[in-house]
């Protein structure tokens, strides 16, 4: 593979649409760095531009201005280079129906231009789970399947990068685990992954950077762990034997006792479970059990895009 640092790499990218007299921005002075090797989420709101860039990395929407490197080559330099450099998996269930998955790839490849000596249909066939149904016709494939063939399609030309567009919408809980799966494999075998999702567990999952979108501009560039960290605010529940009066000290905890269950939230930069669990036993309330529970990154993304 090329010596670079960055999948991808866009600088101040800007695009506008016109439609019926109005202007509508789709993306604003939009950075963003996916280091190869990495698993990268692109996560916002519907209409945040996420879409708008990924046509742009596949030359289907020409940008206004800025630059792109796709694995360190230059988009506008260098175009046809740099698109066999990543594969591209739609969100749109975009199959010919009267192909069988092997014709499909067979197909792919040759529009690449791969020589039938190098082609690797079988092998990627295999990987997504998809040789039993090879030579059954794509219109027979449940939804499932027919995600997995698109992962597929877009791996014939083994691509150093792979842009997922929402690449478990509409597929079941099971199906999406196997997915994950996939993606981590390809991804311990080189292949840097950015992936757009409206799963927020997906990003938690799957992802070790995230750069969070909204109307167009970036809002949050970080790693998941530092993103996590965000938001302190923890939640433990205490299942006591009995509470006569709450504490004054635990007033500022916000307490609530529901089903014989007391709640506490607090933060955890500012303040340990043991000294709570001290003031407890200070005061005599005693309990059987504690859960806690902390934000995720739902929480974090909607406190992002809300503010």
């Amino acid at each position: 593979m090329s010596d670079y640092i960055y999948s991808i790499e866009a600088k101040e990218v800007n695009k506008t649409f016109k439609k019926k007299n109005k202007e509508i921005v789709a993306l604003k002075d939009f950075n963003i760095q996916i280091k190869k090797g990495s698993i990268h989420g692109l996560l916002g709101p519907n209409g945040a531009g996420k879409s708008t860039f990924i046509n742009i990395l596949g030359s289907l929407v020409k940008k206004d201005s800025g630059k792109i490197n796709i694995c360190g080559l230059n988009t506008d330099v260098e175009t046809k280079k740099s698109k066999f450099k990543i594969g591209i998996v739609p969100q749109e269930l975009n199959i010919d129906p009267f192909f069988t998955p092997y014709e499909l790839l067979e197909l792919q490849a040759g529009l690449y231009g791969i020589k039938k000596i190098d082609r690797i249909t079988d092998e990627i066939l295999e990987n997504v789970g998809l040789t039993d149904q090879k030579k059954s016709y794509a219109r027979t494939l449940s939804g499932g399947m027919r995600r997995r063939l698109l992962v597929a399609k877009a791996l014939v030309h083994s691509p150093e990068m792979l842009i997922l567009d929402e690449p478990t919408a509409g597929v079941d809980v099971e199906l999406r685990r196997s997915l994950w799966e996939y993606i981590k494999k390809i991804n311990k075998q080189g292949t840097t992954i950015c992936l757009t999702t409206h799963y927020l567990e997906e990003a938690e999952e799957l992802c070790d950077k995230i750069t969070i979108i909204n109307n167009g501009k970036v809002i949050k560039d970080d790693t998941k762990s530092n993103l996590l960290k965000l938001m302190s605010n923890k939640t433990v529940v205490f299942q006591i034997n009995y509470i006569k009066k709450i504490p004054d000290e635990m007033l500022k905890y916000n307490p609530k006792i529901e089903d014989g269950n007391l709640h506490i939230s607090y933060d955890k930069n500012q303040t340990s479970l043991n000294s709570i669990i001290n003031i407890l036993n200070k005061n005599e309330i005693y309990f059987d059990e504690i859960n806690t529970y902390e934000n995720d990154l739902e929480d974090i993304f909607l406190k992002l895009v809300n503010s």
